[in-house]
C-alpha cells in the first residue's frame, strides 16, 4: 500500500502530510516530534500545501484579470496571512478584526474586499482609511449608510452589489447563502432598481456585481450555472450605461475532505474563464477552505478509550471548542493514528476504510456535552491512551471557531515548513483566560 495517498499532479490537491514507515509526517516533520515539544491538541499547519494551493488557483485563472483574495475567516493567523501576501494573495474580510489581521500580515489593502451584512460606522470607516479595494453591499440600507460616510468623510471607494441568483445545491444549510431565504444579498430582481436609485451618488463606484452560492461546493455545475444568470444583469445594466467591469464570485469551492470528492482549480477554471473572458469581466475569487482546509490537521491524545453498550469510545484531549465542525455542521474529516503498522496505513481518507483489524468506534471529546464528538462509527485501527490522533483536513474552521468553553485554554498552533516547524501562536494558559477580567 502507498506510504502517500494525496496526490501532487498538475491542477489537483497537494497535500504534505504522509506516512513514512508508518509514523505520520507533515512535510518532513515527524508530527510526534511536534506533539513532544508543543504538547497536545495543537494545529498543525503545512506551508508548502496552502502555497501550492494559492499557486494552483493563480494559475488557473490566469488568462483573465483576477485578484485572489483569501478568506481571513477561514484561518487568520497572521504568520500564515503574510505568506499568503507575499505569494500576491490579497484578503476577503468580514470585520474590523480582520481588517486589522491582514494589516498586521502586510497586505495590499486594494486588494481587500469587504463582506458582511452587519459593518458597523466604526469597522466602514476603518476600512475607508485603509484604503480598501472594494466594500461588498448586502443591502440598500448598507449602501446608503457607506454613501453618507463617504460624503461626510471626504472619502471615495468602490462597491459590489451582492446578489443572490437563486440557486440551490447541496450543502449543508447553515452553510448556503445563495438562496433568497437567507440574510445575505439583495434579490436578483432588485439589483436594477439599486442601480437606477444609487449609481450616480458620486463617491461610491457600483462598478461590480458579486455572488455567493456558500460553502462546501462538490461540483462544478452550480458555480457555471450562476455566472450563466448572472451575465444576463451585467448585460442588461450596461445596456443602461452603468460601468460592469467585475465579476466577484466569491468563495466556498470545496476541499477534498474525501479523497477526489471535489474539482480541481483547474476543473472550476475551464468552465468559468470562457463566459467571463466572453463578457470582458474582469474576477475577484475569495477561496477559503480550498486553499487552507487540507492544509493542517490537528494533532489530539488518547486520554481513555471506554465502552458503553454496544458502543466503543475513543476519549481524546481535543474537544469541540478546539474544532466545532463535525457537532455543529456535521462535517466529516478523515482520523487515523499518527502512527499504525504498515498493515494500516491508508491509501485515501475516506469515511470507510475495510481494513482487516479495523474497527469501529465513536472518537469523542473531554468537554461535558453530548454534542463533544469528531466522529460517530468510524473505523479506526486500535488505539490505546497516550496514541497519538491525527484529525485531517482541519485547517477552515478550525482554530477560528475555538473558544474557551468549559474554561478550556485554545491550543497552539504550528508551522512547518520543509524540515522545520514553528510555534506561531501560543498555547494559552490559565492565567490567559482571565487576564481580562482582573
Amino acid at each position: 500500500m502507498p506510504d502517500n495517498w494525496l496526490k501532487t499532479e498538475q491542477g489537483r490537491t497537494m497535500d504534505s502530510f504522509n506516512y513514512r514507515n508508518g509514523k505520520l509526517y507533515a512535510e518532513n516533520v515527524n508530527v510526534a516530534t511536534i506533539a513532544a515539544q508543543v504538547g497536545t491538541p495543537v494545529y498543525i499547519y503545512s506551508k508548502a500545501t496552502f502555497m501550492d494551493h494559492l499557486k494552483k488557483i493563480q494559475a488557473a485563472y490566469a488568462d483573465i484579470d483576477t485578484t485572489v483574495c483569501y478568506s481571513i475567516k477561514a484561518c487568520g493567523n497572521i504568520n500564515i496571512l503574510k505568506s499568503l501576501a507575499e505569494a500576491g494573495s490579497g484578503f476577503d474580510i468580514v470585520s474590523g478584526g480582520e481588517l486589522y489581521r491582514a494589516q498586521q500580515a502586510g497586505a495590499d489593502m486594494s486588494k481587500i474586499v469587504f463582506a458582511g451584512v452587519g459593518k458597523t460606522d466604526v469597522e466602514i470607516l476603518e476600512a475607508l482609511d485603509a484604503g480598501i479595494g472594494y466594500f461588498n453591499i448586502e443591502s440598500e440600507a448598507e449602501l446608503e449608510n457607506l454613501i453618507k460616510l463617504c460624503k461626510e468623510h471626504g472619502k471615495k471607494t468602490k462597491a459590489a452589489l451582492r446578489v443572490n441568483p437563486d440557486i440551490k445545491y447541496d450543502s449543508h444549510k447553515h452553510i448556503t447563502t445563495g438562496v433568497k431565504e437567507t440574510k445575505f444579498g439583495v434579490d436578483i430582481e432588485r439589483a436594477h432598481k439599486v442601480f437606477d436609485t444609487y449609481a450616480g451618488n458620486g463617491v461610491v463606484e457600483m462598478s461590480a456585481i458579486h455572488v455567493h452560492l456558500g460553502s462546501g461546493g462538490k461540483t462544478i455545475d452550480p458555480y457555471v450555472n450562476y455566472v450563466k444568470k448572472i451575465l444576463p444583469l451585467v448585460a442588461d445594466l450596461r445596456a443602461k450605461g452603468y460601468t460592469i467591469d467585475t465579476l466577484d464570485l466569491g468563495g466556498g469551492y470545496g476541499a477534498d475532505y474525501e479523497t477526489d470528492t471535489v474539482p480541481s482549480a483547474a476543473d472550476y477554471a475551464a468552465g468559468i474563464v470562457p463566459l467571463l473572458k466572453a463578457a470582458n469581466l474582469k474576477l475577484i475569487l475569495e477561496p477559503g477552505k480550498s486553499i487552507i482546509a487540507n492544509a493542517a490537521i490537528m494533532l489530539t491524545r488518547t486520554v481513555f478509550k471506554k465502552t458503553g453498550g454496544e458502543k466503543t469510545f475513543v476519549i481524546v484531549d481535543a474537544g469541540m471548542n478546539d474544532l466545532i465542525r463535525p457537532c455543529l455542521y456535521e462535517a466529516f474529516h478523515f482520523i487515523w493514528p499518527a502512527q499504525v503498522e504498515e498493515k494500516f496505513v491508508p491509501d485515501k481518507r475516506a469515511k470507510k476504510l475495510n481494513l482487516p483489524g479495523t474497527e469501529t468506534v465513536d472518537i469523542v471529546g473531554p468537554v461535558c456535552e453530548g454534542a463533544d464528538f469528531f466522529a460517530k462509527d468510524r473505523t479506526m485501527p486500535p488505539v490505546a491512551r497516550g496514541d497519538l490522533v491525527a484529525v485531517f483536513s482541519a485547517g477552515a474552521y478550525g482554530y477560528t471557531m475555538a473558544s474557551n468553553y468549559n474554561a478550556r485554554p485554545l491550543c497552539a498552533e504550528v508551522l512547518v515548513n520543509g524540515d522545520t516547524f514553528e510555534v506561531i501562536r501560543k498555547r494559552q494558559t490559565y492565567e490567559d483566560l482571565v487576564a481580562l477580567e482582573k
